[in-house]
């Protein structure tokens, strides 16, 4: 199947950089594409241990995760935070940055 081998190729690219896949999710959130984000999270926990691995780390059981992260998932804030937090990650508050500047 094309979109398991895209999350396996995902995965491996996560694995190898960490910092890309912060990059991601933070411009995910920005963009508030709750759909990207599942898939993106759903990759990113193959390549942080696993569903096994991160859902006990998360306090959850794997049909929970499985759940949380479906395409029909809708995390709640403390099952999102917990799952991060599995994967050596955190939920940030930032400023927004002005684009235009006022006169």
């Amino acid at each position: 199947m094309k979109d398991r081998a895209h999350d396996e190729a995902m995965a491996d690219m996560f694995r190898n950089d960490p910092a890309y896949a912060i990059q991601l999710i933070n411009s995910i959130l920005e963009d508030g594409d709750q759909s990207e984000l599942l898939i993106t999270l759903r990759q990113m926990t193959k390549a942080f241990g696993g569903v096994q691995s991160i859902a006990q780390t998360a306090n959850l059981s794997t049909t929970q995760l499985y759940r949380t992260l479906s395409p029909e998932g809708n995390p709640v804030l403390s099952s999102l935070s917990a799952i991060l937090k599995a994967m050596g990650l955190r939920l940030a508050v930032q400023s927004v940055q002005a684009t235009h500047v006022h006169a």
